[in-house]
């Protein structure tokens, strides 16, 4: 079983003990919190004797990004699915009916996917591999005098509820920091220091973001995200990622980098769920086929020129299934 050493689970567990220990109320604990405090309490217990990490079902091995995520799991993910199976069909039909609302609340976040502003034209493909998503994006308008379009795309680590809890969170976060007037390098430094605040630990999210203005001008960030791609007159070339994702370190920088668009020019955005695509043969799409496709066909709409790359991944994927999230946002200066 793949580890990242005892101390590291035994910091977070200890952590979480002292959390509890503090929402504690002074008349004693409540049944919930005395619950949480027998499964951390039992947990170290376990590292203490070395099963820590042991499946109690089956005695293999938890997955180590399953561990990083839940301290407290006893289980591996094939038992805890095992488990889902046993529920009857009543819990079953309530947990898809959960999950349905949960869907619609994350695309009732998302902004419209046709939108004109301050001399930006944009559209984006939004496209879960589930009912939920880890993929997050944003247009943001800043109203009078500002004249700035504000926006986001990300990827938040993992797949399903949990991460699509942790997307919301970063829509609602941006939504807040945007009002407030901070250069973009200074605004990605905040929302790291929240995110780290706010999220456990092995929890990351990576986003390209950028505020444009109505004279073509941009600022962009990268925070461990997939290139940018800069397209123009059959040409494109790559703006690479500046900083790390949020989340990985509380205190680190996120240089800002300045263009200017023409009219006619257009910026390209996408998830890995694009690049990480694989055909039949598992050969990997990759960002140099989606660079190539892409310039050759840039002299359109951004819906256009997302549709035209939608196709072509599609074609190149063939009828191997997808396994992740999808995401892509075009960007263009207006004529």
């Amino acid at each position: 079983m793949a580890t990242v050493g005892d101390s590291y689970f035994e910091q977070q567990l200890s952590m979480r003990r002292e959390r509890l220990a503090a929402a504690t109320p002074q008349n004693g604990a409540g049944a919930e919190i005395t619950r949480l405090m027998a499964e951390v309490d039992a947990a170290l217990e376990r590292l203490r004797q070395g099963t820590y990490g042991v499946c109690e079902v089956c005695k293999g091995g938890i997955e180590l990004e399953r561990l990083i995520t839940d301290p407290l799991a006893r289980t591996c993910s094939e038992e805890a699915g095992a488990r889902l199976a046993d529920l009857g069909p009543e819990a079953l039909h309530q947990l898809e009916a959960d999950l349905e609302m949960a869907g619609r609340i994350q695309r009732a976040l998302l902004p419209p996917q046709n939108l004109s502003a301050h001399g930006w034209d944009v559209h984006y493909h939004y496209e879960p591999l589930g009912q939920v998503s880890g993929d997050f994006c944003d247009l943001i308008v800043a109203p009078p005098p500002a004249g700035e379009l504000f926006f986001l795309l990300g990827d938040v680590s993992g797949k399903g509820v949990a991460a699509s809890l942790l997307m919301s969170h970063l829509h609602a976060m941006f939504r807040s920091l945007t009002t407030v007037k901070q250069p973009l390098d200074q605004l990605m430094v905040l929302a790291n220091r929240l995110f780290c605040q706010s999220t456990i630990s092995g929890q990351f999210a990576t986003l390209v973001a950028g505020r444009a203005d109505s004279h073509g001008r941009l600022e962009l960030v990268g925070a461990g995200h997939p290139p940018v791609l800069v397209l123009g007159h059959g040409a494109v070339r790559r703006i690479d990622s500046s900083g790390f994702p949020l989340g990985m370190f509380h205190e680190t920088q996120f240089p800002a980098q300045a263009l200017a668009l023409q009219p006619g020019e257009s910026l390209l955005f996408y998830s890995d769920g694009v690049t990480e695509a694989r055909n039949p043969a598992g050969e990997e799409y990759g960002v140099e086929r989606l660079a190539q496709h892409s310039s050759r066909n840039c002299g359109g709409s951004p819906s256009q020129l997302v549709g035209s790359c939608l196709q072509e991944l599609r074609t190149f994927s063939g009828s191997q299934p997808r396994s992740d999230d999808l995401t892509l946002m075009a960007l263009r200066r207006a004529a």
